[in-house]
């Protein structure tokens, strides 16, 4: 393999970069996002001149593309340097600043996932977009949703999404509750349609958990077991090692009862690494100085980060929030080292 620079580098302008492998393929690109993924790129795409590629990679600065993001949009989808950038890249740019989402927000989900920069905006885009919309209500909780999942808008709406939602509906989950699992877990609802009505009706004839058994050990009825799946049908995604471990550290750990967590399934949908361990460790260190005289578990768990931290942080003066946050930050960075190691958690 062998590379020719046929224009001499200057600030700011681009670099032919040729690649002889046995063909001769052209990318041009900015000196300062030339590396691997480029390189790699380049074997895939051909220019006759750069008129084309440098229009495209302005246009996608002017969109508020960092370098990064650039680099991964191409590595991954090396055709967009020869699009069109007012029939194609425009429009759809156009389309979703449209629906309030804002450049940071829009370079985030199409570096992600660039084939949308590709999709009928017709045939694909709008309708999916429509779908979303009808269900989550609001353009802020979808941003929200792929941001999570770039590629929702790849699935054909009305054979993928619209089929699983209404698979829930058929099974007595509400509205509100399909709506929050798309906007927090989006994942459980683009699998095989055929697939999730049969995982659906699997959990559906073991009570509506297949973690039936092991939560009946913690003396939930039948009401509070089929309970979780109708408020979170991500709860039929939930591996029966991993609902064992939160269940028992949120129990014997936390001491919170088991009705408690039965009115609150949704403690044990969240990440233990970055919310439940960390969390307790934090509150269990300012317990044990004299800090807080008792843990208020609906603050410690159920709030958000930005809430967490308002609350628990900064609420003392600026020095000692400082201390508090560093403790935090080091309270996380345990957590993380412990995973979900069962063992490693019970002897905290």
């Amino acid at each position: 393999m062998g590379g020719t620079l046929l224009h001499p580098p200057k600030p700011q302008t681009f670099i032919i970069i040729t690649i002889s492998n046995p063909q001769i393929h052209i990318l041009f690109i900015k000196p300062s996002i030339i590396h691997k993924s480029a390189l790699t790129a380049s074997k895939y795409v051909h220019f006759e001149t750069p008129e084309k590629p440098n229009a495209v990679i302005a246009f996608f600065n002017r969109h508020g593309f960092t370098k990064p993001q650039l680099a991964r949009l191409v590595k991954r989808r090396p055709m967009v340097l020869t699009t069109d950038v007012e029939k194609t890249l425009l429009p759809r740019i156009e389309f979703f600043r449209s629906k309030g989402i804002s450049n940071p927000d829009l370079a985030q989900i199409l570096s992600s996932n660039p084939t949308i920069l590709s999709s009928s905006l017709e045939n694909q885009l709008i309708p999916s977009f429509d779908l979303l919309s009808n269900v989550l209500k609001s353009n802020e909780k979808i941003i929200s949703a792929l941001k999570r999942h770039p590629r929702l808008l790849n699935y054909n709406p009305n054979d993928v999404l619209l089929v699983n939602i209404n698979i829930l509906v058929d099974n007595g989950v509400n509205e509100c509750h399909i709506a929050s699992t798309l906007c927090s877990k989006p994942s459980t609802l683009t699998v095989s349609p055929i697939k999730f009505k049969s995982v659906v009706q699997e959990a559906k004839e073991m009570g509506f958990d297949p973690c039936k058994g092991m939560l009946m050990k913690f003396t939930w009825s039948d009401e509070e077991i089929s309970e979780p799946f109708r408020r979170y049908p991500s709860f039929i995604r939930l591996s029966v090692d991993n609902l064992m471990v939160t269940m028992d550290f949120l129990v014997n750990k936390m001491g919170c009862s088991p009705s408690f967590i039965a009115k609150r399934p949704r403690l044990l949908l969240m990440s233990m690494e970055k919310k439940i361990v960390s969390r307790f460790l934090f509150a269990w260190d300012l317990l044990s100085k004299g800090v807080i005289k008792n843990i208020n578990l609906h603050a410690l768990l159920e709030t958000s980060e930005h809430l967490f931290i308002e609350k628990f942080v900064n609420c003392y003066k600026p020095e000692e929030a400082s201390r508090m946050l560093k403790l935090y930050h080091e309270k996380l960075d345990l957590s993380k080292n412990l995973r979900m190691d069962g063992y490693k958690l019970q002897h905290l």
